[in-house]
């Protein structure tokens, strides 16, 4: 290891989250206030609020309950938000504070399907899965009618655009839409033209008009005077929303005339404009490639000219209402990140691909999402050439994708390739320059495709479209599925890892067999070579990642310490260290040198498939199972400045607290001491005082001076000294002091008292134990010495 000697001072020690990318929405209602500044949607137990300019978050709200969310609607002033549970409680929010300011039962029998608020903003209608429609007044807080009579659960409520009409619509399973007087709180008629559910109700502006939608695949006009349908537009797909547009020409859409047109959103995934008059289609968007494009949702913000929908898999899309021009995009739900990769020269984007056919490229910056579209299958790998505009990827539907980003940071696919007759699971880049990529399949083949000199700098082939590649040398290389390929630095060499336990060393362009590493007990998820050493890294199904030498295919290291599979592994500090992420959602940072495992990172909650590091070697970004994706900072060089600053700072005061004491300024010491938070240094002054000739009245002056905060802390440290038998007279002085001059209804107000004094006593016992058995055994040295004095003697008679 060249570098590993020194390479010593570069080594990492810890990497912090920087930045995550999380799931904010699982389907479900959405809907954009009158400004279109903000969107709300449901994720399980929250609704979140989005800045659309930004794409951040800017309010999760979740009731008391932590129940999940079945209903919500945001009233047309934009001022009051209520959210519905499955505990059947209904929550007021100030949705801008992000506080409840009402939270009452619903009375429904079984949870909110739905609700919707009246123009006024006053009234609030709840259709319930008991078949029962109430409605609310939001201002006093009370309950104004119940309707029944609906079968099934109601899934569509929506009041008359005019409020002096107070007409309620709802839907019901039986297909059926009643219009409910509220005057007359009654049924005033039962509208029946749709076969199969009714998915929404639209009005138009003056109030005389209203569209319903179904999925029976036709849209139905509806005159509001008569409560008669006028008009049944077959529209050949099964819809999901409608929308009626406003009654002005559009060009751009194929409005020309002043007649009715509305908009369908529905499972053939595009939008269309459809003329009522005439039954025609006017304007259709293009169709994009793969499933999951169905259309969920959608929705118009007229004083904003917004319009959003929702696709199948959870992206969020808003148009301009005129032109139905792209604004924003936004990625609610990826389900599982399989891999991830860092885009751009300076690392600016980051691409994922998730278990969809769709990739999605996010902006660090700004939070901007672009969903692309290329294959019909989900996309299993990516990689990304050297200099970041380019990258590439491979799907289950056996084809691979080469896409360039433009300075703009604006994504579009410049060639295909397909000849893999399985599903495509792992592809790697040229290392050099852009010639080439490798592809490793399910049908244990390796093939090598060239790129044409033109791809980086073109972004299309003769016919405008995407270039096709052929591959230029297929070879057999596995008995299994290979599930990673990795070219060396000098792109001279290709590794394989398969799931028949091996790795293997191939020449290019040849591709011609150099040697066999063998040793692992399971199946390779991830090869990797390093980028100084003549070192290849293995990541296996057995928990172990492994290092071989190339010149001699022997087994240089084992590393173990995940419990599950280790899935990706990548050289990091110029080759001298190693991250690993594994299926136990950990990822791990090796030292090479000394295999040892210096940090775990625990962020994820499922499997990490996705691994990638900048190209600065600051940054490393993951991607799970759990629909995550994080962005890890390397923070070694900020925590080591901030210990370095902080020892320097305990220096300086050890210095200030040394000065303080040979002056004799305790009162000074002790606060400076307690500061540290560290009991032996305090007992250090604590002992300097004992040792002054006035020791007790300066003990007794210095510790009631303290505030209170630190008397406390001096309590806990008595706790600590009382455990020892040499500093226990220094704990039970200080307590002594507190003991006597503080009262007891202060001294049970300090913070962890109770604590502190249970752990106190069994001390204090056991110390008072030991001084009477001391003074028991003085006693007596003192009884037996009284006892063994010897009378007077008396005097001898003198001689004569």
């Amino acid at each position: 290891m060249a570098e590993a000697a020194t390479g010593v001072g570069r080594f990492k020690s810890n990497y912090a989250v920087e930045r995550k990318i999380e799931p904010f929405y699982k389907g479900g209602k959405v809907q954009l206030d009158q400004t279109g500044q903000h969107l709300f949607c449901v994720c399980g137990t929250r609704v979140n609020i989005l800045d659309v300019a930004s794409g951040t978050m800017l309010q999760s709200l979740e009731q008391e309950d932590q129940e999940d969310i079945t209903a919500f609607d945001l009233s047309p002033d934009d001022k009051v938000l209520v959210t519905a549970s499955r505990a059947l409680l209904l929550a007021q929010w100030a949705w801008q504070e992000g506080s409840i300011t009402r939270l009452w039962k619903a009375i429904h029998t079984a949870p909110v399907a739905t609700m919707a608020f009246d123009p006024t903003s006053t009234l609030l209608a709840t259709g319930g899965c008991d078949g029962a429609v109430r409605v609310w007044d939001v201002v006093r807080h009370y309950g104004t009618h119940h309707f029944r009579g609906s079968p099934g659960v109601i899934h569509l409520v929506a009041f008359h655009p005019d409020p002096a009409r107070l007409l309620l619509f709802s839907s019901a399973a039986d297909t059926s839409i009643r219009v409910w007087s509220l005057q007359e709180q009654s049924c005033l008629a039962i509208l029946t033209a749709h076969y199969s559910a009714v998915t929404s109700l639209t009005f138009s502006a003056d109030g005389h008009t209203m569209l319903s939608s179904g999925r029976d695949k036709i849209c139905i006009v509806w005159d509001l005077q008569s409560l008669q349908a006028t008009r049944t537009v077959p529209v050949f797909e099964s819809v999901e929303a409608a929308v009626l547009l406003p009654e002005e020409p559009a060009p751009e859409l194929g409005v020309k005339s002043a007649g009715l047109h509305f908009l369908t959103a529905g499972d053939q995934g595009t939008l269309r404009v459809w003329e009522a008059a005439s039954g025609q289609c006017v304007h259709a968007q293009r169709q994009l490639p793969g499933p999951g494009q169905e259309l969920t949702h959608c929705t118009l913000a007229r004083a904003a000219g917004l319009l959003l929908s929702v696709t199948a898999d959870h992206n969020l899309l808003l148009y301009e209402a005129r032109s139905l021009q792209l604004q924003k995009q936004f990625a609610g739900y990826s389900e599982e990140v399989l891999d991830v990769r860092f885009l751009g020269p300076e690392d600016s984007h980051v691409v994922v691909a998730s278990n969809s056919p769709c990739l999605k490229v996010f902006e660090l910056q700004t939070s901007a999402c672009q969903i692309l579209h290329g294959h019909t299958d989900i996309v299993l790998a990516l990689d990304v050439f050297r200099k970041g505009w380019l990258f590439v990827s491979c799907a289950k539907d056996q084809s691979i994708c080469v896409w360039r980003m433009n300075k703009a940071g604006k994504v579009a696919c410049v060639a295909q390739g397909s000849g893999h007759t399985h599903s495509v699971g792992t592809i790697c880049c040229s290392r050099l320059k852009e010639t080439f990529l490798v592809t490793g399949s399910q049908d244990c083949t390796v093939k090598l495709w060239p790129l044409p000199e033109a791809l980086p700098s073109k972004s299309t082939g003769p016919d405008g479209g995407p270039v096709l590649l052929q591959a230029q040398a297929t070879q057999h290389c596995h008995d299994k599925d290979i599930n990673s390929v990795a070219i060396a630095p000098n792109d001279k060499l290709l590794a394989t890892g398969s799931q028949d336990r091996t790795a293997k060393l191939w020449a290019l362009p040849q591709c011609q067999l150099l040697g066999v590493f063998s040793g692992h007990r399971r199946g390779l998820w991830c090869v990797q070579f390093s980028p100084m050493d003549q070192v290849l890294a293995t990541a296996s199904a057995d928990g172990t990642v492994k290092l071989w030498a190339l010149q001699d295919f022997s087994c240089l290291k084992t590393f173990e310490g995940h419990d599950a599979s280790v899935l990706k592994v990548a050289f990091v500090s110029r080759g001298t260290q190693l991250l690993s992420s594994g299926s136990d959602g950990l990822v791990k940072l090796w030292t090479i040198k000394n295999n040892e495992c210096v940090r775990t990172l625990d962020a994820h909650e499922d499997k990490v498939w996705g691994l990638h590091c900048s190209r600065l070697d600051d940054h490393a970004l993951t991607g799970a199972s759990d629909s995550c994706v994080i962005l890890w900072k390397d923070v070694t060089e900020a925590e080591q400045a901030e210990e370095q600053a902080k020892r320097e700072e305990q220096v300086v005061k050890q210095q200030e607290l040394d000065n303080l004491l040979h002056e004799k300024r305790y009162l000074r010491a002790l606060g400076l001491a307690i500061s540290l938070d560290r009991p032996h240094t305090v007992l250090t002054v604590i002992q300097a005082i004992q040792r002054d000739p006035e020791s007790c009245e300066k003990l007794e002056a210095t510790v009631l001076q303290l505030r209170r905060d630190q008397k406390e802390a001096l309590l806990r440290f008595c706790v600590t000294w009382n455990t020892n038998s040499r500093h226990c007279h220094e704990a039970q002085a200080v307590l002594g002091v507190l003991l006597r001059h503080e009262a007891p209804e202060e001294l049970l107000a300090y913070d962890g008292v109770r604590a502190s004094l249970e752990a106190l006593l069994p001390y204090t016992e056991r110390h008072f134990q030991r001084l009477s058995r001391m003074l028991q055994a003085a006693t007596f040295l003192d009884f037996l010495w009284h006892n063994m004095k010897l009378p007077t003697l008396p005097a001898a008679p003198m001689a004569l």
